[in-house]
């Protein structure tokens, strides 16, 4: 009975892990195995028949039948007195089969057993866990939060693997609660000991590549392709797309109806500011395009240098550089060429125009600080945008823009 009850007991393994019946076996005479080298120094002459399904188990010693006294291992040897007690008419130079129990082996090989087959499935386990999730580095994966940490998000999916979501790997506007089921990308499987760590991420470009994938059925499909992704994640990005179907605008297709398409990657990304532009081989062009809004005058290219200057009218500096100089970092990433901005405009009024730095006196330094994020630093660059632009791109309310507006008035009125 006691062969039964533990086969009984390993069978629930085999439930609980959904192992199948073949890779069971093969843990089982392994486990098996190694209990009966301890014991009687080798298994070469073991037989091991097991039977999850049934719940069965048998495990056969072969030994050679030799005359009495001439035993020299006992394993692989029986007296032929000894295997006349099994069958009478044993003779010298014969095999015998004798059933091992396992009460046998002793109670503590018999715990030792057991707590080696958990080890063993444990391991089977990892590695599966770790190809299965190695197979999935680059896709998006959808897990529910299990536990909110100060330096991750501890997710679980619903076949109760945990995936780790760190905070650097976090949007800055995300606020996560248990129970919130959670979109990223497997970015990475670790193995901590033997146990694999999967790490998930929602900052990677790739995130958006493949949300891009996932809502826009032309990508998809592959008529469309995403060229190239950078992001300031939560802030801003510029994604290059291409099409290969001159029947195709790509930049429609992906944005939408006044942006129907996109807006669910947006959501997705706390509102972050997703500028989508036709890819072009033409390098003029494509450094044209990727400053988009702002609008480009003329650009120098210096190939040597990987870098170029961009002409642009004195209104539509501010625009380039963008808020906190994300649009204009964007642009070099996606490009590969350093840009540097070259203001055009009146002569005149250049000459005319004063610093801001030059009103510290009457507006406060952080208000300054705020115009120059945007590439606007002097009196005269501040006075030709729209209030209301102002307030969309800078951190500043519109009393506070227009107030400064009368101050930089002034100046030039005197």
């Amino acid at each position: 009975m006691e062969n039964i009850a533990l086969i009984e007991s390993f069978s629930e393994f085999k439930d609980d892990k959904l192992i199948d019946r073949v890779t069971l076996m093969a843990i089982l005479e392994d486990v098996f195995r190694n209990a009966l080298k301890k014991k009687y120094g080798s298994d070469d002459n073991f037989d091991i028949i097991i039977n999850p399904d049934k719940g069965d188990m048998e495990i056969w010693r072969n030994r050679v039948v030799v005359a009495d006294g001439e035993v020299e291992d006992e394993n692989s040897e029986i007296s032929l007195s000894e295997a006349r007690k099994i069958e009478p008419d044993f003779e010298v130079g014969e095999d015998v089969s004798e059933e091992v129990k396992l009460i046998q082996l002793g109670r503590r090989a018999i715990l030792a057993l057991r707590q080696n087959l958990i080890s063993k499935i444990h391991e089977h386990d990892n590695t599966n866990l770790y190809k299965q999730f190695k197979d999935l580095i680059g896709d998006i994966y959808t897990a529910e939060v299990h536990h909110v940490r100060p330096k991750a998000v501890i997710l679980v999916d619903d076949e109760g693997n945990e995936i780790v979501l760190p905070k650097e790997k976090q949007i800055p506007s995300d606020f996560f609660r248990k129970g919130d089921n959670v979109r990223g990308i497997i970015e990475n499987v670790e193995l901590k000991g033997n146990k694999p760590q999967i790490i998930m991420s929602r900052t990677s470009e790739k995130f958006l590549e493949k949300l891009f994938e996932q809502e826009i059925p032309e990508v998809f499909d592959g008529l469309i392709t995403v060229k190239k992704v950078v992001r300031i994640p939560g802030e801003k990005a510029k994604v290059a797309v291409d099409s290969y179907d001159d029947r195709i605008d790509p930049v429609g297709a992906c944005v939408g109806m006044k942006g129907s398409r996109i807006h669910g990657i947006v959501r997705e990304l706390g509102n972050e500011n997703i500028d989508v532009i036709n890819y072009t081989s033409n390098t003029q062009l494509y450094i044209t395009r990727a400053l988009s809004p702002a609008k480009v005058s003329s650009v120098k290219i210096d190939e040597d240098k990987k870098s170029a200057e961009v002409f642009l009218k004195l209104e539509e500096v501010s625009k380039a550089i963008g808020r906190g100089g994300h649009n204009i970092k964007l642009a070099g990433l996606l490009t590969g060429y350093e840009l540097d901005v070259i203001r055009e405009g009146n002569i005149a009024e250049e000459e005319d125009d004063v610093e801001l730095t030059e009103f510290s006196d009457e507006i406060d330094g952080w208000v300054i600080e705020e115009f120059a994020k945007i590439g606007l630093d002097t009196a005269r660059s501040v006075l030709k945008q729209d209030v209301a632009d102002l307030v969309r791109r800078t951190d500043l309310e519109e009393e506070t823009i227009l107030d400064v507006m009368r101050i930089l008035k002034n100046e030039f009125e005197e």
